[in-house]
């Protein structure tokens, strides 16, 4: 499989009606919610070609061949953002268009951050910086951060932390 397989499959639904659907085999991914020890979130502004902007996301990426998902969100964060962590906790998952699409992806939050290695693919246009994590859900609720995946994982970290701290 490449990045995705794209085709057209004929299903046996629970109502037992047999019908083709279309539908996408992804791989599965990883994000990450990297945190430095000032509580900064590390953010990337992407360029995403399919809605023609840039968007605000955490370090994110597929899975490669038969790689795990801790393993893939080390490489991303190393080649994204340029950072290795030394503390990792899995956030859970989530999929994004279950209509038609198999993805998954792990969310996880990384901690103890040092400089790692960068090394962005060929197609990826991103800008790294930092923003503060009360920030970052400013920029959610003023529609400014719209991308899925870091929605749910800021969402995810901020309980995770509160449990932390309780």
């Amino acid at each position: 499989m490449g990045v995705v397989d794209l085709g057209v499959e004929s299903a046996r639904l629970p109502s037992g009606v047999t019908v083709d659907l279309a539908v996408i085999r992804h791989p599965g991914a990883s994000a990450i919610v990297a945190l430095d020890r000032d509580g900064n979130v590390v953010m990337l502004s992407q360029w995403r070609h399919a809605i023609g902007t840039w968007l605000s996301e955490i370090p994110a990426g597929c899975r490669n061949g038969g790689e795990d998902a801790l393993a893939c969100a080390r490489r991303e964060l190393g080649e994204e953002a340029g950072l290795a962590a030394a503390r990792w906790d899995h956030l859970g998952a989530i999929v994004t268009i279950p209509s038609f699409c198999d993805e998954r992806i792990d969310l996880y939050l990384a901690r103890d951050l040092s400089e790692g290695f960068g090394s962005l693919d060929h197609d990826e246009v991103i800008r790294v910086s930092r923003i503060r994590m009360d920030e970052a859900f400013a920029m959610i609720d003023r529609g400014e951060i719209v991308d899925a995946k870091t929605i749910v994982a800021l969402y995810r970290a901020r309980d995770f932390l509160a449990r932390q701290d309780a």
